[in-house]
């Protein structure tokens, strides 16, 4: 194993936030990145999971691209459109996975921006980090354009543009190590040397792509090219390099992840609908579900039950946001979630569940 990977962490770091169930099935602990690595790295999740029995997990499209880092246990990563997984729509009889689904297993992965849900399955057993990147500092780690990963996952050691020892070694240094605190300062570590040394995005790209998020996915795509100097055209070429998706699809996928944080904290439908930019409350219903799979009451009935059941705290990959499901899986049946049925209420897993 390289050195330059296995150098010891830095010094001390933001506190680390644990959490761990009595019964040892599971622990997560979260921590910010280093000052120097933010604004680009936005947060780190690490999670250990020890159920008897597998689990899976729905994914809504978020504004930033995920890195999981696994030093146990595999993830299969499955597109979860038309509503296949059973929540909030028709699987195929027998829960067959649809012709042409793309399905692939990880040790680790790296997710770009997407419009459509995902689907995570694995075996009970499952270990490491979820790290948090701006999609334009994503750009500079891998040194890859980023519409190559918009919409599908990707082994990050395929990308061949890391500047030394690639993503499986940090994994497998991560599982050497004790405790989260030195696991996490070895990321800190580890991704500030590979952010110097990518290429840079354009400042313009940057401040385009902040204009947006600030604005929930609301402002006009032809004002923030105008803020930035471009041309829309030109804007939407550097999104397409730097950020992942076209500034249009962007701003859907912020504007929804805007809508499930107010559903969250208790506003109606017709409030979101309203403060998010949508026509009505049908049009959100409708973007809610080509994006998750399901309806906004379904949704958030799911996560309901879970927290109910008692599963862990920090589901979510973005801290404050909902962005994922946690479903009950049973054994699997050539691939598919053969358990779930078409109502959330019974696809989730009764138990504490995780990931």
């Amino acid at each position: 194993m390289s050195s330059r990977a296995s150098r010891a962490p830095g010094p001390a770091r933001p506190s680390v936030r644990p959490a761990r169930c009595p019964d040892g099935t599971w622990e997560t602990a979260q921590a910010r990145p280093h000052a120097s690595l933010r604004p680009g790295v936005i947060g780190y999740r690490g999670f250990r999971l020890a159920f008897p029995g597998p689990r899976a997990r729905l994914e809504a499209p978020i504004g930033a691209v995920t890195l999981m880092l696994g030093f146990e246990g595999r993830v299969r990563v499955t597109e979860a459109t038309g509503g296949w997984v059973g929540v909030g729509g028709q699987r195929e009889a027998g829960g067959a996975r649809p012709e042409g689904l793309r399905s692939v297993e990880f040790s680790s992965v790296l997710s770009g921006l997407t419009t459509t849900p995902v689907l995570g399955e694995h075996d009970g057993r499952l270990s490491g980090v979820e790290v948090l990147l701006t999609p334009w500092a994503a750009f500079t780690m891998f040194g890859t354009p980023l519409h190559e990963l918009s919409g599908w996952r990707v082994d990050p050691d395929t990308l061949g543009a890391l500047p030394e020892a690639g993503v499986d070694e940090l994994s497998y240094e991560l599982g050497r190590l004790s405790s989260w605190r030195a696991r996490f300062g070895l990321i800190d570590e580890t991704l500030g040397r590979w952010l110097s040394s990518g290429p840079r995005p354009a400042s313009g790209t940057v401040r385009a792509w902040y204009a947006l998020t600030h604005s929930g996915g609301a402002a006009p795509v032809s004002r923030i090219a105008g803020q930035a100097g471009w041309s829309v055209r030109h804007l939407e070429n550097r999104f397409r390099e730097q950020i992942g998706l076209s500034p249009k699809a962007a701003a859907r996928v912020l504007r929804l992840q805007r809508a499930r944080r107010l559903l969250c904290a208790g506003s109606s439908q017709v409030e979101t609908a309203a403060a998010c930019g949508y026509y009505d409350q049908a049009h959100l219903s409708g973007e809610f579900k080509a994006m998750t799979g399901c309806t906004p009451r379904e949704f958030f009935l799911a996560r309901g039950v879970h927290v109910d059941a008692g599963g862990p705290p920090a589901t979510d990959r973005l801290a404050g946001e909902a962005t994922s499901l946690v479903l009950r899986h049973g054994p699997r049946t050539g691939g598919a979630l053969s358990s779930h049925s078409s109502l959330p209420g019974a696809s989730l897993s009764k138990t504490a569940g995780h990931r």
